[in-house]
């Protein structure tokens, strides 16, 4: 628990935070300074950075989260609701961002070196709103797991 705790946290922190920070601040920011072709760049590189955290993320969640709920405390049996909450909710957001990741960023990317910017904004457009859904998921998630003992 002393390792998959803070491994678990720390993987929440980078995914959620980044999430929230991308879709609460940059983008109004890009939005307001930027065309779309620089806009869209400007998203593309973004992900190509971010992504590969957020990768991590997907993997260190499920098998540290797991790791607790079977090596810790028992398995799923004995474990409340907002346990199976958490896991539910996790299990929808990576399903989420593998669908951003495999289907709309491929495509931004792939549109974007063919230089057809509505096509790329489409994608982008797509990606905006399944972020949004997934902080949204996220920070439901935050509260289920504070929240959890008194549920």
């Amino acid at each position: 628990m002393m390792i998959a705790l803070p491994l678990h946290l720390l993987a929440v922190i980078i995914w959620l935070g980044g999430m929230f920070f991308a879709y609460m601040v940059l983008r109004p920011v890009a939005a307001a300074l930027l065309d779309p072709p620089p806009r869209l760049a400007l998203w593309s590189k973004v992900f190509g950075r971010f992504f590969p955290w957020v990768w991590a993320a997907v993997f260190i969640l499920p098998v540290t989260g797991l790791w607790m709920i079977f090596a810790e405390l028992g398995g799923m049996k004995n474990v409340g609701t907002a346990i199976h909450v958490m896991l539910l909710l996790g299990i929808i957001m990576i399903a989420l961002f593998l669908h951003v990741f495999f289907a709309h960023y491929r495509k931004l990317n792939a549109a974007l070196a063919a230089s057809d910017i509505p096509a790329a904004a489409r994608q982008l457009n797509n990606i905006r709103r399944l972020v949004g859904i997934n902080v949204i998921l996220g920070l439901i998630t935050v509260v289920v797991a504070s929240a959890g003992r008194f549920i």
